[in-house]
């Protein structure tokens, strides 16, 4: 299904997802998916739950990324979600939800590769690259033959991204950057980054695109550093990379970033992938806490049957749900291209706010046990610290919301 196609009709009865008890789509959301959305969301989670959950936690403990589930990721056929053309699906915002969201109830780290090969990436390139640009690269990257990096972030420009001091300047038919760059998921080890960098000539902030050569190096001034000691989202690496009088051909320099705007168009198209991730993480801890306690003892009966965790999982869940409904109706806007920037804003705000309590109630009613990697919670509660950080923090969603509401920029 494509996002411009018309809808199809709602699955079947024998494909609807509701369970009793301690369900995490107690609302029966997924009931008003479309045939092809259910297909993606249970090859997706199949995949989840029979290839990464298996391996994960050794891999993250390792702070290594298992490049051997690749070719299983590439099998899926979901890699470019929502993009139309050269060799990508072109799901529904629904469907590329379900991508997020199934992924995360795994693992974030490769829910994070993913959103920054597929999202930001081939998303960078789909919208600001010329035809010809996108048949140079989108197709291999949505076979994973290539793997992609969107190289943004600075050292001292986070938040105010649009600050970036990175230059590029032309010469001939070449352009020199310099700069330095940092968090940059994959972007030590991406075949094809999109790099950002402000035109020395204009001021205005172009989008250049560095590749590695036939023998897997990347070009000279491209010099990048895997980031160690991080608490959370361990299984992926983000890099932080210097770059000193890289050149890079004109050919490279994507034609359709003239400006910031064009970059702030990206982020929005992207934004939403991150609060399907937060349900997604939020779903696993929810179903993890309601099963120990259906199983753990204590003073002599299961402490499912106490009041106050009763009362614990009944306001997980309310959260979750409104996680849900907000990811749903964020969708919706979109496929019909009705979501503005607010709207985004917002749903990624709250959702990163009320996973990030999920995780931690369902942290604390596993005790000491929530601590244990085999239990898998506390991987998601310190990835949901990484999620409510990128993409935007909450403060700068707030923000955002608040202009909207008021007319009034409180940014500076």
């Amino acid at each position: 299904m494509t996002a411009t196609s018309a809808p199809s009709a709602p699955a079947t009865s024998t494909s609807k997802s509701r369970a009793p008890g301690a369900s995490s789509d107690y609302f029966q959301l997924d009931d008003d998916l479309t045939t092809e959305e259910i297909a993606v969301r249970d090859k997706v989670r199949a995949f989840a739950k029979q290839r990464v959950l298996p391996v994960i936690n050794e891999y993250w403990e390792r702070a290594e990324f298992p490049w051997e589930l690749l070719p299983g990721l590439a099998e899926l056929g979901i890699i470019g979600t929502t993009i139309q053309g050269h060799g990508c699906p072109g799901l529904s915002r629904k469907a590329a939800g379900m991508v997020a969201r199934e992924m995360a109830r795994a693992d974030g780290s490769i829910n994070t590769f993913l959103g920054v090969h597929a999202n930001l990436c081939m998303g960078a390139l789909n919208m600001l690259a010329s035809e010809e640009q996108k048949e140079r690269w989108l197709p291999a990257l949505a076979r994973l033959e290539k793997t992609g990096a969107f190289a943004l972030t600075e050292p001292d420009h986070g938040s105010d991204s649009v600050a970036l001091d990175t230059s590029a300047q032309q010469d001939g038919d070449t352009w020199i950057l310099n700069g330095h760059k940092r968090w940059i998921g994959n972007g030590h080890a991406a075949d094809v980054v999109v790099l950002f960098a402000r035109n020395t000539e204009d001021g205005n902030v172009n989008a250049f695109v560095v590749e590695k050569d036939a023998d897997g190096h990347h070009p000279a001034g491209y010099m990048p550093e895997v980031i160690t000691g991080k608490v959370g989202k361990r299984a992926i690496n983000q890099a932080d990379i210097v770059i000193e009088s890289l050149r890079l051909p004109d050919e490279n320099r994507l034609t359709g970033c003239h400006s910031f705007k064009d970059v702030s168009c990206v982020l929005q198209a992207t934004r939403g992938g991150a609060s399907w991730e937060a349900v997604g993480h939020a779903m696993a801890c929810f179903e993890i806490a309601a099963e120990y306690a259906s199983k753990r003892t204590q003073f002599g009966k299961a402490i499912a049957g106490y009041q106050l965790v009763q009362a614990k999982l009944a306001n997980m869940l309310s959260e979750l749900t409104t996680m849900q409904l907000l990811c749903n109706r964020m969708a919706e806007l979109a496929d019909r291209g009705q979501l503005t920037n607010a709207q985004a804003s917002m749903v990624k705000m709250a959702t990163s706010q009320k996973a990030k309590w999920i995780c931690n109630e369902a942290r604390d009613m596993l005790g000491g046990n929530g601590l244990l990697l085999e239990n898998h919670v506390a991987r998601h509660m310190t990835d949901m610290e990484v999620v409510s950080t990128y993409e935007g923090t909450d403060s700068i969603q707030a923000l955002l919301v608040g202009r909207d509401i008021t007319g009034i920029s409180a940014f500076n």
